[in-house]
């Protein structure tokens, strides 16, 4: 097993960054969300709704664009295994709407530091790009990690 060096609040630098691996939004993934996620809106799963729509195809839903941030996608969660006391806030902007075929490119950056006496927050600032290089969302996360 990979062991990752444990970071603490005070071990993070702003600008320091924790990329998530690039997905292409396959109909799969887009019946997996909707399964999961109940939203039986014909926009997300009838491609001949949308095109009547003027859409090239299925859209993603806002929430299925915004899982591709989930930090556990990436490496920042196996920084903080000993350190972090929770994921205490998230936020996003939707900017441009995701089909199926899309491939989209997540990062995660730290943006602010919120020193406490015995812990800090970290704030990320979470960005997606798509195949076009078009920013499709932007947002932030926030983790409450412990100091040293």
């Amino acid at each position: 097993m990979f062991t990752f060096k444990q970071y603490y609040f005070d071990d993070f630098t702003l600008g320091e960054e924790f990329p998530i691996p690039s997905r292409t939004m396959t109909e799969a993934l887009f019946a997996a969300f909707q399964l999961a996620s109940a939203d039986n809106h014909p926009s997300h799963y009838d491609v001949e709704y949308c095109r009547k729509r003027g859409m090239p195809n299925l859209g993603a839903h806002g929430f299925q664009i915004l899982i591709q941030s989930a930090a556990g996608a990436g490496w920042f969660p196996h920084y903080v295994e000993d350190s972090m006391k929770g994921f205490i806030e998230q936020s996003s902007k939707f900017l441009k709407p995701v089909y199926v075929g899309d491939t989209l490119y997540p990062s995660l950056k730290i943006s602010k530091l919120d020193c406490g006496k015995t812990t800090g927050v970290v704030t990320l600032a979470s960005t997606i790009l798509n195949q076009r290089d078009e920013l499709v969302m932007e947002g932030e996360q926030k983790y409450l990690i412990k100091r040293r």
